[in-house]
């Protein structure tokens, strides 16, 4: 996550110039003094031409974008860290955004579709207007949990500034899946393979590393999170699997029950891999909650 920086971005991030569109939701729309010579005025004016054309060269509108999580920063303002389909994660500054008055008080909220523009260059931007798009139920009861662990896999497996279209447009349904009410284990287990395999960090669960043939669906395995599935011994401590379970999960088909049981205990050890012992808060309550 960013750290909240002491000094705001430059309000100089604001110009008007040059504004790229970003992609719409349809998957779902110095003056020098005045004694110094011309040449002097000249080169002094120069640098000051080239920031502005290069922040307005930054502008981004429209951008189909969620709120992951915000922070108080400041007195007035929120720190707002978003996920967007064709930008990945930022930071955002929302200023003046905990005014009473302020027109993004009410639209800076989680699970809701927003269009987003902002400025800038560096860690963090200065967010210009958010605009709730609408197209999605809200989270109620459990889903809405569910719906906080998505966004707290996201903000800890995601680095900044790196784009995910496929994986923002899988958010999107997913989000969309638990407003309607479909099984939460299923939906999660789909959405964290979708995340891995984005990430980069998903291995061949198909293929067993000891034979270099396809798993045996009677067999039983332990999946090394760097390498992929082998033969499961005696002294594992890992989660075991049958090479079926496996193949379920490649192909996306949690319809047994030994495959949802099994692949939820997976799930749960790669991801703390790959989380580097980290703890998820909103997993341990779902576990608590959802037997999950």
């Amino acid at each position: 996550m960013a750290n909240a920086n002491d000094r705001m971005p430059g309000d100089d991030a604001h110009g008007e110039d040059g504004a790229s569109s970003g992609a719409s939701f349809d998957a779902l729309s110095l003056t020098p003094p005045l004694d110094n010579p011309p040449e002097a005025q000249q080169a002094a004016a120069k640098p000051a031409r080239r920031a502005r054309s290069t922040e307005a060269d930054t502008r981004i509108v429209g951008q189909p974008g969620f709120v992951m999580h915000s922070y108080p920063y400041k007195e007035t303002s929120l720190l707002v860290d978003v996920f967007t389909r064709d930008h990945g994660r930022l930071a955002l500054v929302a200023k003046g955004a905990k005014r009473p008055n302020s027109k993004l008080r009410g639209v800076l909220q989680t699970f809701q579709p927003l269009a987003l523009d902002w400025s800038g260059r560096g860690e963090v931007r200065n967010l210009i207007n958010a605009e709730w798009v609408g197209g999605l139920r809200p989270l109620e009861r459990a889903a809405l949990l569910s719906g906080f662990y998505l966004n707290e896999l996201l903000v800890k497996l995601l680095a900044r500034d790196d784009p995910h279209p496929v994986l923002f447009d899988h958010y999107v349904a997913t989000l969309n899946e638990l407003a309607h009410d479909e099984p939460a284990p299923i939906v999660l287990r789909k959405f964290e393979m979708a995340l891995m395999k984005e990430t980069g960090v998903l291995v061949n669960f198909t293929y067993c590393t000891r034979t270099g043939r396809r798993v045996d669906t009677d067999a039983i395995y332990v999946v090394d999170p760097e390498q992929g599935p082998r033969p499961a011994m005696a002294s594992d401590n890992a989660p075991r699997v049958s090479g079926k379970t496996l193949i379920d999960m490649d192909n996306e088909d949690y319809a047994d029950q030994p495959t949802q049981v099994q692949s939820k205990f997976l799930m749960r050890y790669l991801l703390a891999h790959h989380l580097g012992g980290g703890t998820l808060n909103t997993r341990q309550i779902l576990i608590d909650l959802m037997q999950l």
